[in-house]
């Protein structure tokens, strides 16, 4: 068969399907060699011509030419050497910089398909193909604009069942937290061997994807198993963003973990793959309750993974100190009469933070306090304190932790015992983020605290507790140390 669109293409043998058609070997007249894709004219199907201009994204495999013939769509593309589904069959399970390259290539495609608001939908081995040396997506066939809601075809269902998110089980809309989800789950398969859930019926899949538990990783560091817990969690919001994603896998080869903190680290697994399965307990009905419950179980897991490595990087610099631990995976630890306490994770009741009279700015699940305590000093000073809230401060819908802190508004003639000072998630410190001029101002900007790279939250919380050990922690000479504004969404 002969296909003349902007060139003419001699159509050969059939190597594969792909989205709604099938994939043809095919030849122009000077030789190029393509692979061409012919899509029977169905309803919905014509959403394959919506992704053929692509330019300016990272690694997806380029349409160079298409149109119509008789009654199919056409698309050809350049003929990849393999499918990542092949390389595995052919090679088995790869090595651990080999896993960072693929998902580091997909996670760039990813990140500019998000500034597109182009969902894939459909992540998975067979749509990753090899060219150019590197690893590109393909098949957008059920992809869609990410803010797309009326088109009377969405195949809100359609995917493929082992890498599909719960939202797509529920038949929610998809977001770019779908595609994470797909990415996670392709993650563990490359690093494992295996996929975490394995059916085999459409039905298994579905339980296990809306309440199974993934086993535990046993051949991914620290740092990865990590980020492959936090795209698997079964909220979308709970999820890293693909910019954050690529961003910590550039850190996997280039900043192992010391061996105090990777064996902690590894110790650790266990209990965040138990913390995992929570947040993947949750009905097949979406509420608000069912959304909140999620989201908790994902802030309590992610908080392991900063108070592990704090609470292990203050012990390794001061051996002798006396630790104690707390609920929730909070801490102490004491240095002659300094304290520094760690809380656990406390619950942000919904309707105490923000109500239908006073809305709050952002959504807050789940709060913690980090406090530093010394004895009383000839000024009354007894140290300071911060919080630490899971929130999407930032980015709607973007949920991490944040830290922050508070002091009381200049207008107000007191010298606080402990400056800046931590609040709960309540209505003072919600009036303290509004637009107006409140008892309580924010003191310290929200800065995120990004798991892998907690240096200057640590060192910078080391320092005042060196400090506070040798009787040097005074009260700031300046209130706000470090200027706020603009940290968090207003």
């Amino acid at each position: 068969m002969r296909l003349a669109l902007k060139k003419e293409w001699a159509v050969g043998a059939r190597i594969g399907d792909g989205g709604f058609g099938a994939v043809f070997e095919a030849e122009d007249i000077t030789g190029e060699r393509a692979a061409v894709k012919l899509v029977p004219k169905a309803p919905g199907s014509e959403r394959e011509m919506l992704f053929i201009n692509l330019d300016g994204v990272r690694n997806v495999v380029p349409v160079i030419d298409s149109g119509e013939h008789e009654d199919q769509w056409v698309l050809v593309m350049p003929r990849a050497q393999k499918s990542l589904r092949a390389h595995l069959e052919e090679h088995g399970q790869l090595s651990l910089n080999e896993v960072v390259a693929v998902l580091t290539d997909v996670a760039e495609a990813l990140a500019d398909l998000k500034d597109r608001e182009i969902v894939h939908r459909d992540l998975k081995p067979e749509n990753i193909l090899l060219l150019g040396g590197r690893w590109c997506l393909a098949d957008f066939g059920i992809a869609r604009y990410a803010e797309a809601t009326t088109a009377q075809h969405t195949y809100k269902g359609a995917g493929s069942l082992p890498y599909m998110a719960p939202e797509v089980w529920k038949y929610q809309r998809a977001t770019g937290a779908t595609d994470i989800y797909a990415l996670g789950i392709l993650a563990y398969e490359l690093l494992e061997g295996t996929r975490p859930y394995t059916g085999p019926a459409e039905h298994d899949y579905q339980e296990q994807h809306l309440h199974g538990t993934p086993p535990p990783l046993t051949t991914a560091p620290p740092l990865l198993a990590a980020l492959i817990t936090e795209c698997l969690f079964r909220a979308p919001q709970g999820r890293p963003a693909a910019g954050n994603v690529l961003a910590r896998l550039g850190q996997i080869p280039a900043a192992p973990l010391s061996s105090g903190l990777a064996a902690l680290a590894q110790a650790n697994q266990g209990a965040v793959a138990r913390q995992a399965e929570a947040d993947r307990r949750a009905s097949a009905h979406a509420t608000e309750t069912d959304r909140r419950k999620a989201l908790l179980e994902a802030a309590t897991a992610s908080f392991s993974f900063i108070a592990d490595p704090f609470l292990e990087t203050l012990t390794t610099a001061a051996p002798n100190a006396e630790v104690r631990k707390g609920k929730q995976g909070g801490w102490s630890v004491r240095i002659n009469d300094a304290q520094l306490i760690l809380s656990g994770p406390r619950e942000t009741a919904s309707e105490i933070w923000g109500t239908t009279s006073t809305p709050a700015p952002f959504d807050v699940i789940a709060s913690a306090t980090l406090s530093l305590r010394i004895p009383t000093n000839y000024y009354g000073y007894e140290g300071r304190s911060h919080s630490l809230w899971y929130a999407d401060a930032q980015t709607e819908e973007q949920y991490q932790w944040f830290e922050t802190a508070f002091m009381d508004t200049p207008l107000r003639p007191t010298v606080g015992t402990i400056d800046p000072f931590a609040l709960d998630p309540h209505h003072e410190s919600r009036a303290a983020v509004g637009p107006g001029m409140m008892l309580h101002q924010v003191a310290w900007p929200f800065l995120p605290l990004v798991i892998g790279d907690l240096d200057e939250f640590i060192s910078r919380w080391a320092d005042w507790l060196a400090q506070a050990a040798t009787g040097r922690l005074t009260h700031p000479s300046r209130m706000p140390e470090r200027d706020p504004q603009g940290s968090w969404r207003r």
